[in-house]
């Protein structure tokens, strides 16, 4: 039987980015929506041509009990149908926001990745296949644009970013509603999708429609074009970073050994850098010691660096310090990473 042309669009699109190897097990996010069943059924159809296997997982994150019964056995039907393996999981959305302080989208984000790393490293795969799509891809870019996003941030998603691979990036929604169609395969319809409370279905329903009648009928995939643009430039300026990290990183001081918990920067040799690359040093040097690396902590660490003011000191999440000397910007978590109230340099 011929290949379907989504199939081989996929096909063309893993092998471009090598995306798997033979023997591979895949750990496949299945939710019972279009574009997860349409994942899940094009990695099937590969599995020959790519020597893979597959599980498909189904994360319940307790938000719609009336649903995800459902959805369970309907996602299990399908990967058994395939004869692959399955597994479900459940999370606690609303408890873990709570504790976390955190929005239901981004706890629910977190949770969902966390519990799909688990099985992964049960079943010891090394990827986990999401399906999101070139829809995805722009309501992302306009989201993040929304929220105030560097040039990061807008040049969107990676189709294999870390341990996560979205072989569909490159396919619009109505590429796979047509394939599904094709191969008269269902979906279920997750009612979320439709709740005006979450940002992203406003964005998605409201405002993508709004601009596509008002302004640009082609708004999507102008942000897409716009995303890959930003992207080229990102890879360049990570590549300058990662240069100007080895000029302003000191291995070692006055014998002091350089440890996980604690990073010694060379204050002239950063202050000399551009000032876009000094913001992208310290974002690599706060996710490097394991500290948060967000934008307001960002710019102080930045501005504490270029004033220079010996014996002043930054207290940020989780016990880090950043205290600045005469020569030396230190950043350092002096009792491990946890809450205290003490000096770095005692007054």
């Amino acid at each position: 039987m011929a290949m379907h042309p989504l199939e081989q669009k996929v096909l063309t699109a893993i092998r471009r980015e090598n995306l798997f190897n033979t023997g591979e097990k895949i750990i496949v996010g299945v939710s019972g929506g279009s574009d997860s069943v349409c994942l899940f059924h094009v990695l099937a159809s590969l599995r020959s041509s790519l020597g893979i296997s597959l599980v498909g997982v189904y994360v319940d994150h307790g938000l719609r009990p009336e649903e995800s019964e459902n959805e369970q056995e309907y996602v299990r039907s399908i990967v058994n149908d395939q004869q692959e393996e399955f597994e479900s999981v459940s999370v606690d959305v609303l408890e873990q926001a709570r504790e976390r302080e955190l929005s239901i989208e981004h706890a629910a984000r977190e949770l969902r990745y966390e519990a799909l790393r688990k099985l992964a490293a049960r079943y010891s795969a090394i990827w986990i296949a999401v399906g999101h799509t070139a829809d995805d891809q722009a309501e992302e870019i306009l989201l993040r644009l929304l929220r105030g996003s560097g040039r990061k941030g807008l040049s969107g998603m990676r189709m294999r970013s870390l341990d996560i691979v979205r072989p569909l990036l490159e396919i619009e929604k109505k590429e796979i509603l047509s394939y599904l169609s094709d191969k008269k395969i269902s979906f279920l319809e997750d009612s979320s999708n439709f709740d005006s409370r979450f940002l992203r279905n406003r964005v998605r329903h409201e405002l993508i429609p709004y601009l596509e009648e008002k302004f640009e009928a082609g708004v999507k995939k102008a942000l897409r074009k716009s995303g890959e643009s930003l992207a080229e430039d990102e890879e360049l300026l990570d590549e300058l970073t990662d240069i100007a990290l080895d000029q302003v990183i000191m291995l070692n001081i006055q014998g002091e050994e350089i440890s996980d918990n604690r990073i010694l920067v060379d204050r002239k040799s950063f202050v000399k850098q551009p000032e876009s690359l000094q913001r992208r040093i310290v974002e690599k040097l706060l996710w490097q010691i394991g500290g948060r690396a967000s934008y307001k902590h960002i710019v102080q660490v930045v501005e504490a660096a270029r004033s220079g003011r010996t014996g002043a000191e930054l207290h940020l999440s989780r016990g880090l310090r950043v205290g600045v000397r005469r020569n030396e910007l230190e950043l350092v978590f002096p009792r491990g990473q946890c809450s205290w109230r003490g000096r770095l340099y005692p007054g």
